[in-house]
């Protein structure tokens, strides 16, 4: 007796599925220099470090220009440093918080996706398992199948 559509063997199985890949390495692999860098400068420029260098350097631009002798003044009040407080306040501000809050984001992204690769490269491990079992356990049906065909 016969057995018409065996399952595939684990080898096959293999040589038919591509195995799990690591998206977030590929991801960086395939990085260009200037997107590396541009990558490089966002992760530094988003940082609350950052965000309080440019506080402080806006608050000792004015500071200078309003309180210092008028002589030493480089842009004394209230010609650019008025125009340069109101309309790049929101900008100043703004950029480095938002560059913070993306970058949050996309580590809390890269440690769902490296969650994800891990618990798919133990699937794929348990299923390999689970697979060699049942192969075995094909083999053995078929030798008890054949013993008792001989009969």
């Amino acid at each position: 007796m016969e057995i018409e559509n065996q399952p595939r063997s684990l080898e096959e199985l293999r040589k038919i599925y591509k195995p799990i890949r690591n998206v977030n390495v590929e991801h960086k692999k395939h990085l260009s220099k200037l997107e590396r860098l541009a990558v490089w400068i966002t992760e530094h420029v988003g940082t609350m470090g950052f965000f309080l260098i440019i506080f402080c350097w806006t608050i000792l631009w004015l500071s200078w220009n309003i309180l210092a002798p008028k002589t030493m003044r480089f842009d004394p009040f209230p010609s650019f440093v008025l125009w340069l407080f109101i309309s790049n306040m929101i900008q100043i501000f703004l950029m480095p918080l938002i560059m913070v809050g993306q970058n949050l984001q996309g580590r809390h992204a890269e440690a769902r996706a490296d969650a994800d690769f891990e618990v798919n490269t133990r699937a794929e491990g348990e299923v390999e398992t689970i697979l060699l079992h049942l192969e075995n356990q094909n083999k053995l049906i078929i030798e008890i199948l054949q013993k008792l065909d001989k009969k």
